[in-house]
């Protein structure tokens, strides 16, 4: 997934009516690709990981997560992707203004917010004066996810992160750690 290198401005955009209006719609449609990618991204996790367990699913992630993302992106016409403070993946580093709001969803979720329910969106404008719709939603650490992403990762599977992953920092989490975040980047 290509990473937007502008550095964005804390000012939202104007919300006029017409806006407003566009707005909801973009986070109508920023849940349903999240849903999606979600649904798509978790099926291929779960038939290797029936295949072949733990280190099988970390394989099909490094082949197929990536490719699988871009072609959301592509479908959508617009960027869709992931992130976390502690990547697995680097291409996946997060920009400035995900940074901001992966920390505001730390403290909201260390103030007892469903991560769930957790998202957040905004009309912002880069400093080169183009106008997004920024969005994102938290990926929280479930208990099927301590396997790859855990405290207590199995040896084998540990050694199939490191050989893939070799600036892996995404293991270490707790059932209800914020994992990462699903994140939208649509021009406008």
């Amino acid at each position: 997934m290509k990473k937007i290198l502008a550095v964005v401005l804390a000012t939202s955009v104007a919300a006029s009516p017409l806006a407003m209006a566009n707005e909801a719609q973009y986070v109508g449609e920023s849940r349903a690709a999240v849903k999606q990618l979600f649904k798509t991204l978790k099926g291929t996790l779960v038939g290797a990981m029936k295949a072949g367990g733990p280190s099988k699913a970390i394989a099909a992630c490094n082949l197929n997560a990536q490719p699988i993302t871009m072609g959301e992106s592509n479908r959508l016409g617009y960027e869709i992707g992931r992130t976390s403070l502690r990547l697995r993946n680097p291409v996946n580093a997060p920009d400035a203004w995900e940074i901001k709001v992966l920390q505001q969803f730390e403290a909201r979720a260390s103030a007892g917010e469903d991560m769930m329910k957790m998202e957040y969106h905004e009309m912002v404008e880069t400093q080169d004066g183009h106008k997004q719709f920024r969005y994102m939603k938290a990926i929280p650490a479930g208990k099927p996810c301590m396997a790859c992403h855990g405290e207590l990762v199995a040896p084998e599977v540990l050694k199939t992160i490191r050989d893939l992953y070799p600036m892996d920092q995404a293991t270490g989490f707790k059932p209800g750690d914020l994992r990462g975040a699903f994140t939208i980047v649509r021009d406008l």
